[in-house]
């Protein structure tokens, strides 16, 4: 609902390609032991030195190596010894084989809700996201997009391609949920530039 405050980070509902198809896919990336940040799922996830994935803290601007949306993980338990699956990254996990799922398409198109009004005037621009800790409960992200930071500046991260439209959600209510996709240019694997 657009008139309640539930922000979850960015959820995939779509592709820009040309095949207009979406089935989901993920790539693996593995997680450094020990790295010492949660990852929720629908947090942006960015590729670092050493071909490992790290949380993404990009607000008004992309960051270098952003690859995509973490979707959750898998790795044995250095405790029990089981594989374990789980929606969030915990921090400073021991386990030497962890893996994130990765949804890395740089065509993706995925739902955010805004923190604020989004006008259907707001089509189109460019937007940064708002960071807040997710919730270790359900693993899960609470990542907003800034509904007062739409504008036509290329170095927002954000682009909105359309609304959510249904009986509990519209353009311009309180908490806009929108359709966003990247920024041209801004995903990994758009930029010539490596890592």
């Amino acid at each position: 609902m657009s008139s309640v405050a539930t922000p979850n980070g960015a959820t995939p509902v779509g592709t820009l390609s040309a095949s207009g198809s979406f089935s989901g896919k993920v790539r693996h990336i593995p997680i450094a032991t020990t790295y010492d940040t949660a990852i929720f799922t629908g947090d942006f996830v960015h590729l670092v030195t050493g071909g490992f994935v790290e949380v993404s803290t990009m607000t008004t601007a992309f960051q270098t190596g952003l690859v995509g949306i973490f979707m959750g993980c898998a790795y044995t338990d250095p405790t029990t010894g089981q594989l374990t699956f789980s929606a969030n990254w915990p921090a400073n996990n021991a386990a030497t084989d962890a893996v994130a799922y990765v949804a890395d398409d740089p065509n993706l198109i995925f739902q955010m809700q805004a923190d604020d009004a989004i006008p259907v005037a707001g089509l189109g621009f460019n937007v940064s996201v708002v960071q807040t800790a997710g919730s270790t409960t359900i693993g899960r992200s609470k990542n907003a997009l800034d509904g007062s930071s739409e504008a036509t500046t290329a170095t927002l991260p954000l682009r909105i391609i359309g609304f959510v439209d249904g009986p509990d959600s519209a353009a311009g209510d309180a908490y806009t949920d929108c359709y966003v996709t990247y920024t041209p240019g801004q995903h990994a694997y758009t930029v010539a530039l490596g890592i």
